[in-house]
């Protein structure tokens, strides 16, 4: 039997819960699953008022969340309530995020049918062996380091690397691009950089553009060239806005899980032996990851388009609805032994949420698998050895703030090959790591 999850305890009284999951305490980010299980027992629908002021109710069972995720009460529309979303997001460049994740049918609908119609199964796994040899060589460069904070020197740059191949950016176009990303990504939570926030996410937008009129100029075997000779197409804003979504979730969303799911092994050594033992078990492994300490804590923004009701609970027309993923993959009512990481359990892809359920089913799950999928095979492969650089903080670096999107780890130092000598690293190593994913 698997090693069950250690964590804080979760007692005390429901008042404190409510209000440490409503203020994003420390304790509640660093391991929340204790107090999720409270909320499950106690109030599986509940009101919470978090910083930005808006009431907000957070759904925590398996099936009320399943029931959620595609019900049409809780819309995803951001222009239906612009300024509540301002109020959580804070008020950005809106022209980037009016996209896919953020719209209701029937625009939804053609949106996601449009990029599915280029983003499909078949593409991914021909992707195969290209993300295997950017892994390989993210690998090597860390293998010359030594110690490696695992987060910045591969759980980041494979999923950058792979999805700079996937929309054809040149390699001599990736390191002006990926800076872009990377000042908008930094910007947008923290209010003192707001002018910033704007003037990048303008460059980003006009960059993006450059780069779609190039690809139109110039197709290539990219899923943003077969966007542009599509059948069906989409409009030059609309194309700027998926892109940046695709980018922007695709990437932190498997570098977490990556990060988390090294992290967990590393507290299990006898789950990481049946892995190396029988790596044919990697897929399965990954669903059980996603479901155990999966990247998205809780869903994106959603609002009560009308008076909806979920256990008795009200649920006023205009809140906020987060539906805690987290939570509802650990739900005893739904899954056996939901505390313990079981590597060998079955049957769990399409029964989890860890990509979401319904009509806004994550669009790049099928990557996402194949990514973790020779990650996590690379690295038990490539450092069979590896443990924690400082075993008394690993695990503690877990993100922080009060709108738990994902759930990560902002560092995780690692010790690849602790026979080595000489495991500590070097700078030029880490510049040379660094560097791969840009194309330098």
């Amino acid at each position: 039997m698997a090693q069950q999850d250690a964590a804080p305890n979760g007692g005390g009284e429901l008042q404190e819960i409510v209000s440490a999951v409503s203020r994003g305490a420390p304790e509640y980010r660093q391991c929340p699953h204790p107090m999720y299980a409270v909320l499950r027992e106690q109030a599986p629908v509940v009101r919470l008022t978090p910083p930005h002021g808006i009431d907000t109710y957070l759904i925590t069972r398996h099936d009320d969340a399943r029931d959620a995720l595609s019900d049409p009460r809780f819309s995803k529309n951001m222009h239906g309530a612009i300024d509540t979303y301002h109020a959580v997001y804070g008020s950005f460049f809106d022209a980037l995020d009016d996209n896919v994740l953020f719209s209701d049918p029937p625009r939804h609908t053609r949106l996601r049918r449009i990029l599915r119609s280029a983003f499909t199964p078949r593409r991914v796994e021909r992707m195969r062996p290209r993300i295997t040899e950017i892994a390989e060589d993210i690998l090597a460069e860390c293998r010359r380091a030594g110690t490696v904070d695992l987060m910045t020197s591969f759980a980041f740059p494979l999923p950058i690397a792979v999805l700079c191949e996937l929309m054809g950016i040149p390699q001599e176009d990736r390191p002006e691009i990926l800076e872009q990303f990377a000042v908008v990504t930094r910007s947008r939570f923290d209010p003192s950089r707001r002018a910033e926030l704007k003037a990048a996410e303008e460059r980003l937008q006009h960059r993006l553009e450059r780069l779609i009129s190039d690809t139109r100029a110039h197709p290539s075997d990219s899923f943003l060239s077969d966007l542009l000779q599509g059948e069906e197409q989409l409009e030059d804003p609309e194309l700027v806005a998926s892109l940046w979504v695709l980018f922007f979730a695709g990437h932190k969303t498997t570098a977490y899980q990556i990060g988390n799911s090294v992290l967990n092994l590393l507290r299990r050594p006898d789950q990481a032996a049946l892995l190396r033992k029988d790596p044919a078990l990697i897929p399965r492994a990954v669903e059980e990851m996603l479901r155990f300490e999966g990247s998205v804590e809780t869903s994106t923004f959603r609002y009560a388009v009308q008076d909806a009701e979920i256990r008795g609970t009200r649920i006023p027309e205009g809140s906020l609805v987060q539906i805690a993923i987290s939570s509802a993959n650990r739900d005893p009512e739904k899954f056996d032994f939901p505390d313990e990481l079981d590597v060998t359990r079955e049957g769990l892809q399409g029964t989890h949420l860890g990509f979401g359920h319904g009509t806004h089913y994550c669009l790049g799950a099928p990557l996402a698998r194949l990514e973790l999928e020779i990650a996590l095979a690379a690295l038990l492969r490539e450092f069979p050895d590896m443990e924690p650089a400082d075993a008394q903080e690993t695990g503690r670096a877990w993100l922080k703030g009060p709108v738990p999107a994902f759930r990560g780890l902002e560092h995780l130092r690692l010790v690849l090959d602790p026979a080595r000598p000489d495991g500590g690293p070097d700078e030029a190593s880490l510049a040379s790591v660094a560097s791969v994913a840009s194309g330098k």
